[in-house]
């Protein structure tokens, strides 16, 4: 479906002019909402055993097996425009949340694609709670999303002492530009309501600022070491802030889930991925990403 389309429309019927619409579509993502108990035709599966290719071992770190967390059908998930989903076939995800939290390793969590016509069958595997979880299919909605600089939501917005001098200025560049933001909120979360029940995931959207802040210092201090950039020391948080501003275009998130975790207050599990890897379907370019709050 043609949601950019859709809003569109629905703006322009609204008498807001064209040119305005157009720039505040550049800042609206649609995220799916997965959750269980929804009606309609499940779009995936949670915990339980996975389905593998025939012959194919089920995904490790090398060492131990990784915790299937969920798969979704992909020909069945709601189409999102800008987002690169592979038309058929499967994802699944796994994640150790405790090793790659306290690491920080790729090894620890993996996205893998099952294309469509691939004959599978129900993985062989430990039923230990530890790497299967209770089994329950989930249905999907879509959810409007915004950057978190943006302040879109009224539950969520933050104070303008809570923001960057740069972000203060995105802020303010943005009111300059849209002289209808408000309208333009209220008209995408009628189209897609924000839903305050318990979701097990979301595929799509925005990343997590703070997951691509840590890109943006990775790729900032491997331009310094090779010598392309100098940052003087008390400009490095403002290069900072730009670069992650630059790159939040290049990536999108994948997956987000919450992990059960008895030792933190909020434990989340995520898959980044890059919008070009993600168009050519070249899904082990997925990166994870484990988050605990004591």
């Amino acid at each position: 479906m043609d949601h950019q389309g859709q809003f569109h429309r629905a703006a322009l019927a609204l008498g807001i002019p064209d040119d305005e619409v157009s720039r505040f579509i550049q800042h609206l993502r649609l995220s799916i909402r997965l959750s269980g108990g929804s009606s309609g035709v499940p779009v995936g599966q949670f915990g339980g055993l996975p389905r593998l290719p025939v012959g194919v071992d089920w995904p490790s770190d090398g060492v131990s097996p990784l915790p299937f967390i969920f798969s979704v059908d992909c020909a069945v998930l709601p189409r999102v425009d800008g987002f690169g989903l592979p038309a058929d076939g499967s994802l699944l995800f796994f994640l150790n949340h405790e090793q790659a939290a306290a690491t920080g390793e790729r090894r620890y969590g993996r996205v893998v694609y099952v294309p469509a016509g691939t004959d599978t069958e129900v993985a062989a595997g430990s039923t230990d709670d530890a790497f299967v979880g209770e089994q329950y299919d989930v249905g999907a909605t879509l959810r409007a999303e915004f950057p978190d600089w943006f302040g879109a939501d009224d539950e969520d917005e933050e104070d303008d002492d809570d923001l960057s001098p740069f972000q203060q200025q995105l802020a303010r560049d943005l009111e300059r530009d849209l002289p209808h933001l408000d309208e333009f909120c209220a008209l995408a979360n009628d189209l897609w309501p924000p839903d305050n029940g318990y979701a097990s995931a979301y595929i799509g959207g925005y990343a997590d600022e703070e997951v691509i802040k840590s890109f943006a210092e990775q790729t900032l201090a491997w331009r310094e070491k090779t010598g392309e950039i100098v940052i003087p020391v008390a400009k490095w948080y403002s290069h900072v802030e730009k670069e992650t501003h630059r790159l939040t275009s290049e990536w999108v998130s994948l997956a987000r889930f919450p992990v059960d975790n008895e030792l933190y207050y909020r434990s989340d599990g995520s898959f980044v991925i890059r919008h070009d890897d993600l168009a050519a379907s070249r899904l082990d370019e997925a990166l994870s990403v484990a988050e605990s709050i004591p």
